[in-house]
């Protein structure tokens, strides 16, 4: 069963094509494996609205920093807006903030978006 569908924003896309392929098939692997299990080891809740993949492999912990889109009554959406390379025990505030503003914006476009149908 999914519990949700993950779509990667521009900038996680480019953040991936910068990993190995081996890094980048294994964040995707994850990616995977949290859309259809409640695993906190591989998505946990960071603040009110900013959510975080994790994956560990090779020594490196690659994080996907994501936001949740409900508005659609028919799929749920998982939007992953940011990823890093996590050197330190916490995640980086300037980061969080980072992927809420991307996460802000987004659903500023949607808006308007839907404002001129």
């Amino acid at each position: 069963m999914q519990y949700f569908e993950t779509i990667f924003l521009e900038e996680v896309d480019e953040f991936l094509e910068t990993l190995g392929k081996k890094y980048k098939k294994k964040v995707i692997f994850n990616v995977r494996i949290a859309e259809q299990t409640n695993d906190p080891e591989l998505f946990k809740k960071l603040s009110e609205n900013i959510w975080e993949f994790r994956t560990k492999y090779l020594g490196k912990q690659i994080r996907l920093l994501a936001f949740w889109d409900k508005s659609d009554k028919t799929r749920t959406l998982v939007l992953a807006s940011k990823g890093f390379i996590k050197k330190t025990q916490k995640t980086p505030k300037n980061e969080i903030e980072r992927a809420d503003r991307i996460r802000e914006k987004y659903f500023e476009e949607k808006q308007l978006k839907n404002k001129k149908r």
